[in-house]
């Protein structure tokens, strides 16, 4: 068997569903499955026995990879390692995710957030290939970022919490105390998903053109964009999640990230029509990256 047809198991774990699939080294999906998300053991039985029926005894998946909502231990010298840590998510907190699989399985098991692995799969196959810096961010129910350099993804002392930036409010958005239950008004608790429905009652799909919501939704998201900028230096930014399907905010999102930045960058590439895109991936950014998590901890 050539190495690129080496089999991987990968586990995209979300809030709402976990995405099952059995891929090669070219990043091909050959088998998928959807779990819905309920209590961790009742999830985690079903996680098990996909691969438990899809593995082959003629070709044994030879790593695994979970992409996961968080916030997440990633410290391999910490005894948590592979937990899912506080996450709002009702039942799920101070999960063993990587330790139920590593007991069942005994395989290597690449680890990391799921928008860390989105933006390596973008990175490795889709929007950002041939570049080594990219910062992929997601606006749906919450807003998360995943950040490589030089391929990899960034890590500290946790993972970046993109999120949860404070913002500067717009002037037609002052009276909204936002929905983060933490923060309040960070950058989730005025521009994700919820808190779009929560002031005007409605999912951005549903305003009508001149609604002023498009106005404030592009300038929150642009000033994370300038600070992504600021702070990481990226080649580019991906913006997906369910809030960006609506095409019309990617430019003008890139409009307000000029304008906050100010001139004080003399780059041309920011002004690039591809600077800010959509993944080039599609929906299958997380999948993928969990794709790539466990052809890395394989060495493939």
């Amino acid at each position: 068997m050539h190495a690129d047809d080496t089999l991987y198991g990968a586990v995209e774990a979300g809030g709402t569903k976990f995405i099952c699939a059995i891929g090669t080294g070219r990043g091909e999906i050959l088998e998928e499955t959807r779990i819905e998300t309920v209590d961790p053991i009742g999830t985690l039985r079903e996680v098990l026995r996909f691969f438990d029926d899809a593995e082959s005894p003629a070709f044994p998946l030879a790593a695994f990879g979970v992409a996961a909502f968080g916030p997440l231990e990633l410290r391999r010298d910490s005894p948590r390692y592979g937990f899912i840590t506080n996450t709002p998510k009702p039942g799920w907190r101070d999960t063993d995710l990587i330790g139920t699989l590593q007991r069942a399985f005994a395989r290597p098991i690449g680890f990391d957030t799921d928008v860390n692995a989105a933006a390596l799969a973008e990175l490795r196959w889709g929007a950002g290939q041939g570049m080594d810096s990219l910062v992929y961010v997601t606006v749906g129910t919450g807003i998360g970022g995943g950040v490589i350099h030089h391929g990899l993804p960034v890590h500290g002392l946790m993972h970046p919490e993109i999120g949860h930036i404070p913002v500067r409010r717009h002037p037609a958005d002052a009276g909204f105390p936002g929905v983060c239950p933490f923060h309040h008004d960070c950058l989730e608790g005025v521009a994700s998903g919820p808190a779009i429905v929560a002031r005007t009652g409605r999912r951005l799909e549903q305003s009508e053109q001149d609604d002023p919501i498009w106005d404030i939704e592009s300038d929150y998201l642009g000033q994370l964009a300038a600070q992504l900028v600021l702070m990481y230096s990226p080649q580019r930014i991906v913006f997906g999640g369910g809030v960006m399907q609506q095409q019309r905010l990617l430019p003008s999102l890139q409009a307000r990230m000029l304008h906050w930045l100010h001139d004080y960058l003399p780059h041309p590439e920011l002004r690039a029509d591809r600077f800010v895109c959509a993944p080039g991936l599609g929906g299958t950014s997380g999948i993928k990256g969990a794709l790539a998590l466990a052809i890395d901890t394989a060495g493939g």
